[in-house]
């Protein structure tokens, strides 16, 4: 939907709207399907599209068109249907009750920087509905961002996405975005007085803003393309701001046809990296891939919008990661190392060719790299856990020994201290921000107080399945210490499978004990397309190979079966985002091996990434329906296409957010309806919309908890 459209208009203007009154609980309690009201139509209108000789029809294309006036009362006959049901789940209320307790009592800090001698965190404290940005100092705390104290035009919320502050500490620039919608606009807080300069910088979704060391300006990323297009994410620009200035002003660095030695294709993002201390900027070309172009030229010619800027890597070189340290550059290559290794060449001079290998590739992945004053830190990803290295001044690499298997979030350092900040946390351990010194001994720094939340009660398991190709596929479960082990108990099995990201690693469960609580098993598979085991893993499930995904996942799902945690009748999936494939796809093949599935603002229909803003950018990983070959990998993993009429499909949540930028509401709107129309179970098909809310990120606690509950009691209904 296009921001400018006032949601409350709509929300009480729709004649065509349908009112759901609740569904009486005990027909709920009886049945998962006699009683149930049907589901509201939609409108039937076939387009049929012809790809390379085979024609497809999608019969209800007009959902792309959000500005078609049956688009919304669709969205909202089909929440105010889902309301009527959810609302009256017996279990729900109680759910909710455990659920905000539980996230209640959570303190989550997700970014810490020290700057100018002072320490600034990204922090939702316990209680609270949202992110703040705090600055300790001198033993004190002070509030320096409150996205819930902002208000504007047709806001309900607003979220902090990101922040940065100046080497100095006396600025910090920050965007915020209204209702989810991860649309930023940009601004710089002067931290002595905690007021925001004058100057606002639109279009900042993808700011990756880049300090001098003086303070005196940023570098930073804007994007060009119109809210709601296909070209909201095509041909973004680098940009300088001086403090001060006008930021309509401020100097374009780097676009499409600025510097013809620099070419590169539109959905390709520019963006310049500093470092402290270097005379040296880096350019970087990104996209969704993981892997990105670098440039390298003297940083007083960048800022002077003179550079002359000389290439050290391509996107086939497979580089992943980059340091920049006074002279030296290290970088992070994959080429022909699919778990990484490191490489040292010169700032001045660049030659990958000729790079000096400081760390060889291990039986691990390294992940990401980080700079303190007494080295380079390294996270590394060991099927799904993360580790830590740290390659020392004196060129030894040594391991850090970490107390339980966990997920590090964020390495946070300085180069001109020793140690580091993170973030870290396991499936029972709530997350913490954690100090290593240089020694290697770790400590609780406190900054997330204790939750009074008691794990004594759960257990968790890591084991594997054996997929059909005799692949060994890693799953992790989390369940009550007495859990019967005779196939009786609900399941609810989560997976990814995208972009090389190693999704769903060992972060404490908090909201998901309630479902634990009630007897259910909680699991997430860790497939084929994410980067649990580096390149080669996403590559074994990616284009060509993507159907690996989906069927990882059926193939654990069994697995759990023929071990008696759970059984098909017992068993519900999910998957959110990218993850709406590995589900989706997992639904349509295997119909019969789940009692329910959650897809997650999924992306169902593929095939019609051409009209939503976030399309184009996806090619990489997904291939281009304009090739013959990118056609069958995209026709492969569109749900939406795979739905045949007459099956008897398993219980469906699907849930969007109106303002969602990642994946647009018509894909879980197509589906929903096809799936409606299509299934012959009898069993709920239901779509959940929340209108004050895009792919999630930007979502309140409140929000979060309320879409939780829905979900698990969703999940309970049809699994027990």
């Amino acid at each position: 939907m296009a921001q400018s459209m006032n949601r409350r208009e709509w929300l009480g203007a729709s004649a065509l709207a349908v009112t759901m009154t609740l569904v009486p609980a005990r027909i709920l309690a009886a049945t998962k399907t006699v009683g149930l009201p049907r589901p509201p139509a939609a409108r039937v209108a076939p387009v049929q599209d012809t790809y390379f000789g085979e024609t497809l029809t999608d019969p209800y294309r007009w959902m792309e068109n959000d500005k078609d006036p049956d688009w919304l009362p669709f969205l909202k006959a089909q929440n105010d249907y889902a309301r009527g049901i959810l609302d009256a789940l017996p279990q729900r209320a109680g759910l909710l009750a455990r659920i905000q307790q539980l996230s209640g009592d959570l303190t989550g800090t997700s970014e810490v920087q020290h700057a100018g001698g002072r320490l600034f965190y990204q922090q939702r404290p316990a209680g609270a509905d949202n992110f703040k940005l705090f600055l300790q100092e001198a033993g004190k705390v002070r509030v320096l961002v409150d996205p819930t104290q902002m208000t504007g035009a047709g806001a309900e919320h607003f979220s902090l996405d990101w922040w940065r502050a100046s080497p100095d500490g006396k600025r910090v620039v920050y965007g915020v975005s209204p209702n989810g919608s991860e649309a930023s606009a940009a601004h710089i807080l002067d931290v002595a007085t905690g007021k925001n300069l004058p100057e606002t910088i639109p279009n900042t979704e993808y700011a990756l803003p880049q300090w001098l060391d003086d303070g005196s300006g940023f570098f930073y990323n804007q994007l060009t393309g119109k809210v709601d297009t296909p070209d909201r994410y095509l041909d973004s620009q680098a940009r300088f701001h001086r403090i001060g200035s006008d930021p309509s002003t401020d100097p374009i660095l780097m676009k499409r046809g600025l510097d013809p030695a620099v070419a590169f294709e539109k959905i390709q993002i520019p963006f310049v990296a500093t470092a402290q201390g270097s005379s040296y900027a880096l350019l970087g070309l990104a996209d969704v891939r993981t892997e990105m172009r670098l440039y390298v030229a003297p940083l007083a010619d960048v800022v002077a919008g003179k550079a002359r800027w000389q290439e050290v890597t391509r996107f086939e070189d497979e580089v992943t990661a980059f340091d920049l340290h006074g002279d030296d550059l290290i970088l992070l290559a994959n080429k022909d190392h699919p778990r990484g290794r490191l490489v040292k060449t010169s700032a001045k001079a660049p030659s990958l060719a000729g790079a000096a290998e400081v760390v060889p590739q291990g039986p691990q992945v390294i992940d990401s790299i980080e700079r303190a004053a007494d080295g380079l830190y390294l996270k590394m990803m060991d099927g799904g856990v993360n580790r830590l290295r740290k390659l020392g001044n004196d060129g030894k690499v040594t391991e850090i020994p970490l107390p339980f298997d966990g997920t590090i979030g964020g390495l946070f350092t300085d180069p001109r201290q020793p140690g580091l900040l993170m973030t870290y946390g396991g499936w029972l351990t709530p997350p913490d921000v954690w100090s290593v010194d240089p020694s290697g001994k770790l400590a609780k720094t406190g900054m997330n107080p204790p939750p009074k939340i008691d794990v004594s009660g759960y257990a968790t398991t890591r084991a594997f399945a054996t997929a059909r190709d005799g692949t060994q596929v890693p799953y992790a479960l989390i369940y009550k210490k007495n859990l019967p082990r005779d196939g009786s108990a609900p399941a609810f099995i989560q997976a990814y499978g995208s972009y090389g990201a190693a999704a769903y690693t060992p972060s404490f469960l908090g909201k998901m004990l309630a479902l634990v609580d009630a007897g259910a098993v909680v699991g997430f598979a860790y497939v084929r397309g994410g980067g649990e085991y580096g390149r080669d893993w996403h590559r074994a499930g990616q284009l060509a190979n993507k159907p690996n995904t989906w069927r990882d996942l059926i193939d654990v799902c069994e697995t759990l079966c023929r071990d008696k945690w759970t059984a098909p009748k017992h068993l519900a999936i999910g998957g959110r985002s990218a993850g709406g494939i590995t589900v989706g796809r997992a639904l349509t093949e295997r119909p019969d091996l789940f009692a329910a599935v959650i897809d997650g603002v999924g992306w169902s229909n593929p095939l019609r990434y051409v009209v939503e803003q976030n399309g184009y950018g996806e090619e990489p990983e997904w291939g281009a329906i304009s090739d013959p070959k990118g056609y069958q990998y995209i026709k492969a993993i569109d749900s939406y296409q795979h739905v045949v009429d007459g099956t008897p499909y398993p219980a469906v949540l699907l849930t969007t957010g109106i303002t969602d930028p990642r994946v647009a509401p018509f894909h879980v709107g197509k589906m929903a309806a096809r799936l409606q129309a299509a299934s012959s179970s009898g069993k709920p098909i239901l779509l959940r919309v929340d209108y004050d809310a895009g792919h999630g990120i930007g979502s309140t606690r409140s929000q979060q908890d309320r879409e939780a509950a829905d979900t698990y009691a969703f999940i309970l209904w049809q699994t027990t």
